[in-house]
């Protein structure tokens, strides 16, 4: 695998439920140490248009075309508005990576969607799609995967890590969207 390879790192801007709309900041980094772009899109709060506005947003970039991977923080975005990382690489091409610090809580998780949503077991399913594996590094890391192996994602995983447990694109794109949303990070 290229050490430069090229990455779009996914991560959504700070917001209260109240908020009805947040916008998403993707990072396009060259391995761990280059950024070759900014990209930004708007879903719902709680709402059902992440993938959609997921599958656009990397459609349409300039950047597509040196794209090999994209990975997000988690699941979900802007709340319960869940990707389906299966859909976003069929229609995309681009491989999917979901990547979490911590292993999701699923009881709790499947609870607040019952509690909040009529649509909780269509969202649930979603979320189910693809097996959730435990990466072994200095800090251990859950990740899914579509269109790629999980030993190419492991890899792309280790490649993107400068220091500490977040991929850069992945905690660039947290920088960014804080930064923007409440005037520092």
């Amino acid at each position: 695998m290229k050490k430069k390879i090229h990455i779009l790192g996914i991560d959504d801007m700070p917001f209260s439920f109240g908020d009805e709309k947040v916008d998403i900041v993707g990072v396009v980094m060259r391995g761990n140490s280059y950024i070759e772009g900014v990209l930004r899109t708007t879903i719902t709060v709680d709402g059902k248009d992440a993938t959609s506005a997921l599958i656009k947003l990397i459609a349409g970039t300039r950047h597509r075309g040196q794209l090999r991977v994209a990975m997000m923080d988690g699941a979900t975005l802007g709340g319960f508005n869940v990707v389906d990382g299966e859909e976003v690489y069929e229609k995309t091409g681009l491989p999917i990576i979901t990547v979490t610090k911590e292993k999701p809580n699923e009881e709790k998780m499947k609870n607040a969607l019952r509690k909040h949503f009529d649509d909780w077991k269509e969202r649930w399913e979603i979320i189910n799609k693809g097996g959730m594996k435990k990466v072994e590094l200095a800090y251990p890391l859950y990740i899914k995967c579509w269109g790629i192996k999980f030993e190419e994602a492991k890899e792309v995983i280790k490649l993107s890590i400068v220091r500490g447990a977040i991929p850069e694109p992945l905690r660039i794109a947290h920088l960014i969207a804080s930064g923007i949303k409440t005037g520092e990070s």
